[in-house]
């Protein structure tokens, strides 16, 4: 259950996110805040207040994936990304 090598881009939520939220409620999200259809071949990145919990939701062939990671003692930080329509994004390096 790996992502796709077909992934284009990355595209992380610029906000918190709820992370009693699952699939449904971060698809919901993803279709409100841009106008990228959940279909494509895409990886979402969403984090927690805090910064040491990130979820990553994909579509793979017959429904969603979602991964979730915990940091023990680091945080995740911003860095190398650009923003585009209320989501920060990372172009697949080619």
């Amino acid at each position: 259950m790996r992502p796709d090598a077909k992934i284009e881009k990355v595209y992380l939520y610029p906000r918190h996110a709820d992370f009693r939220k699952s699939i449904d409620g971060l698809a919901a999200l993803v279709e409100l805040d841009i106008k990228v259809a959940v279909f494509d071949p895409v990886l979402f990145v969403f984090l927690n207040k805090p910064r040491n919990r990130v979820k990553i939701l994909y579509w793979e062939r017959n429904g969603f994936c979602l991964w979730l990671k915990r940091l023990e003692s680091e945080r995740i930080g911003k860095r190398g990304l650009g923003k585009r329509d209320g989501f920060i994004f990372q172009s697949k390096a080619r």
